[in-house]
């Protein structure tokens, strides 16, 4: 079994996180890290390799899109357990939108013959839930979206779907698309023997003209959806500081509580 396990770099969002002049993320200036959220992916493709009857027929690729910062993410699926990684860079596609991003991922992922794609439930960053349906769709795949739980039994794989009033369980035949959520299960740490051993693991680096993607199809110029505006947030203020007073204390947290329309 193959699985490809589709990645983001995304900027970490404990730090300063600010816009490019053209309204594109700065990608480049800021700390990034692997996207949270596709941790929980590369999770559920490791245990899928672990639980399988032979982990060794079952191989897990991380696939990743962007700058050359972005080999970070994949070294840190690399060190969590994953088999190989692909990092699909080139300057043309900066400022791609998901659908751009789908078209190059896609393109990757048609290199090689995968039983399962995964990828996590949308990106800490864009937040928009549509490229696994976007590469479903390029890929000719059926797709099992938005799982929390991953169950596979040979060419079997059933999924539970956790909604806000029923929850489902809804089952498929591979080659198919899997998003899992953050509750699939807690994502592991890399350990040293996992960081240790993932510098001498098989890494390929792509260009567009290796995917045989046109860089007319890619980038901001093209991007169907765009950022108008962005406002700074504003300064943290100063905090208030009630004063208890022969036992007033209690009454003026609770008016400003009231002010503030909190209570």
């Amino acid at each position: 079994m193959k699985i490809a396990v589709c990645v983001k770099y995304v900027p970490d969002a404990t730090g300063d996180r600010h816009f490019e002049d053209d309204k594109t993320v700065d990608r480049v200036g800021v700390d990034g890290l692997l996207s949270e959220l596709d941790e929980y992916a590369v999770e559920q493709a490791l245990q899928i390799k672990e639980k399988a009857e032979n982990p060794d027929d079952v191989e897990v690729t991380a696939l990743c899109v962007g700058p050359d910062s972005a080999l970070d993410a994949v070294r840190k699926a690399l060190q969590m357990g994953a088999d190989q990684g692909v990092h699909v860079v080139d300057d043309a596609i900066a400022g791609s939108d998901a659908i751009a991003t789908s078209l190059v991922l896609a393109k990757a992922i048609e290199r090689d013959s995968y039983d399962l794609v995964m990828c996590g439930m949308a990106s800490t960053d864009g937040s928009m839930s549509v490229v696994p349906a976007m590469l479903a769709e390029r890929l000719s795949l059926p797709q099992l979206t938005l799982a929390s739980k991953v169950e596979t039994q040979g060419d079997q794989v059933r999924i539970q779907r956790d909604g806000d009033v029923a929850t489902e369980v809804v089952g498929g035949t591979m080659p198919m698309v899997i998003s899992v959520t953050d509750q699939s299960g807690e994502a592991r740490y890399p350990s040293f023997k996992g960081i240790m051993a993932a510098k001498k693991k098989p890494l390929e680096t792509l260009s567009l003209s290796d995917l045989g993607v046109d860089v007319g199809d890619v980038g901001l110029s093209v991007a169907w959806t765009e950022v108008a505006e962005t406002t700074a947030r504003p300064p943290r203020e100063a905090g208030e500081i009630v004063t208890d007073e022969e036992g007033s204390g209690a009454k003026a947290l609770a008016d400003f509580l009231a002010a503030k329309k909190f209570i």
